[in-house]
């Protein structure tokens, strides 16, 4: 098995949509970012890349790459996916938190899942998206901006041969 942890962080700005998890969330402001800025499905992208050793979503969808500007990060995370699957890896599981003062996550939370689980091609009960507040403490609990943290845990396809061993 295994495991690496992501981590994202985006300022939350006027005149963007909010998109968390592949879902566009009604709020006053959106994340700010080359893509879409989804800081949840960024995150689950970096554990993904982490657990297989590999570089940070920097590296392979950089931020100076016109082909990126505005793309769905759930796009992102579906070739994340593919290139963990073709290194030799299944994804076991993925746990997430968001943390935000608003909007509320639970409404959408179902539906979250679906579609970062459609995107990885596992199913909605390998995928956990929790959400916390920061009561008021610091940029984010100013609402200033989102916090995503994510872990993923990997194992070797059949027979534990990957292309990293």
């Amino acid at each position: 098995m295994r495991v690496g942890i992501g981590i994202d962080f985006h300022r939350l700005v006027a005149g963007r949509k909010l998109i968390l998890g592949g879902v566009e969330i009604q709020h006053d402001r959106g994340l700010e970012g080359h893509s879409d800025a989804d800081a949840l499905a960024h995150a689950i992208c970096d554990a993904l890349l982490g657990a297989a050793g590999l570089e940070d979503i920097g590296h392979y969808f950089p931020d100076t790459d016109p082909q990126y500007r505005n793309i769905s990060s759930l796009e992102l995370l579906r070739q994340v996916a593919a290139t963990v699957r073709d290194l030799g890896f299944e994804i076991e599981n993925v746990d997430s938190m968001l943390c935000l003062e608003a909007p509320r996550i639970s409404p959408h939370r179902e539906e979250m899942r679906r579609r970062i689980a459609a995107a990885l091609g596992i199913a909605p009960s390998q995928v956990a998206v929790k959400a916390t507040t920061l009561e008021g403490c610091g940029a984010i609990g100013r609402g200033e901006g989102i916090a995503a943290q994510a872990i993923a845990a990997l194992k070797p396809r059949e027979g534990g041969k990957t292309l990293l061993t």
